[in-house]
């Protein structure tokens, strides 16, 4: 059997949870340690992201870890396909890289992507592994693929790219007495800004915008993500952007974003991933 593995920056629609292994990632709220989605769920983290004062720190999957999982897929007799976080955006693929070295039933592939992005990949590439596909063909579909994906979102606030030192203070505080919403996206492998609007509403016409410059190719898998511990204002975005999904995606779901994009994007954000038309 080949099974698809992915890290836990990456997000994958909760009725897969059973069919897409994933390796947890670690999360520091000062000297407490954890590993992501297993002793710290998405709720508590983002619950304590919204009070801490200093950002929680985020740590890579070492090659040790990865061995001791792709050791544990030999023993069964299968393969793995293992998809990783953007490696601009992280380390784990070169840990991943490193640890597949000496397995030969082991193919990695750098998704150049993260949360919903990498979800929907990992999803492609387990219908194409349904479908039949080798391991080699299976690397090769997804590594041609991961360019058509797409993933957009909108930001509630600047304070956590600020506290990352992605921005300054003063932007920050500027930007949150306007009440402007930032937008951006993942284009080869790393976060790039859009734009930014004043209110949700334009924020969502925004987003909408977007999506229909590139197209979206229904019949490929499709994901909305949501921060923080509600997703009201997602399906505030849902309502909003209705001719883009109504009767074209049943069921169109969503998943709360994962812990290490959450760390500099914040609760309130929202997005789509998707692969273009």
């Amino acid at each position: 059997m080949i099974r698809i593995i992915t890290d836990s920056a990456i997000d994958i629609r909760p009725s897969l949870k059973d069919r897409i292994q994933q390796i947890p990632m670690l999360v520091s709220f000062g000297d407490e340690e954890y590993l992501d989605g297993v002793d710290l769920e998405k709720n508590e983290f983002y619950t304590r992201l919204d009070s801490c004062r200093e950002l929680p720190v985020t740590s890579q999957i070492s090659p040790v870890r990865f061995t001791e999982v792709f050791e544990e897929v030999t023993r069964c007799g299968d393969s793995a396909l293992v998809l990783t976080i953007s490696s601009e955006l992280s380390g784990t693929y070169q840990s991943a890289c490193l640890a597949a070295q000496d397995f030969d039933n082991i193919r990695v592939v750098d998704t150049r992507n993260a949360t919903a992005g990498g979800g929907i990949l990992a999803e492609y590439a387990m219908n194409c592994r349904d479908k039949g596909m080798n391991l080699e063909e299976l690397a090769a579909a997804v590594e041609q693929k991961r360019e058509d994906v797409c993933l957009v979102a909108m930001l509630d606030t600047l304070k956590f790219l600020q506290k990352g030192g992605r921005i300054s203070r003063t932007k920050a505080i500027a930007g949150g007495m306007l009440n402007v919403k930032p937008a951006i996206s993942i284009e080869n492998g790393t976060v790039e800004f859009l734009g930014q609007v004043r209110g949700a509403k334009k924020a969502d016409n925004f987003l909408m915008k977007k999506i229909e410059e590139t197209g979206v190719n229904y019949d490929l898998p499709i994901l909305l993500v949501y921060s923080g511990t509600s997703d009201e204002r997602l399906q505030t975005y849902v309502e909003n952007s209705r001719t883009l999904w109504e009767n074209k995606v049943d069921p169109l779901e969503a998943v709360q974003l994962c812990t290490v994009v959450g760390t500099h994007i914040g609760p309130g954000a929202i997005g789509a991933a998707y692969f273009r038309a």
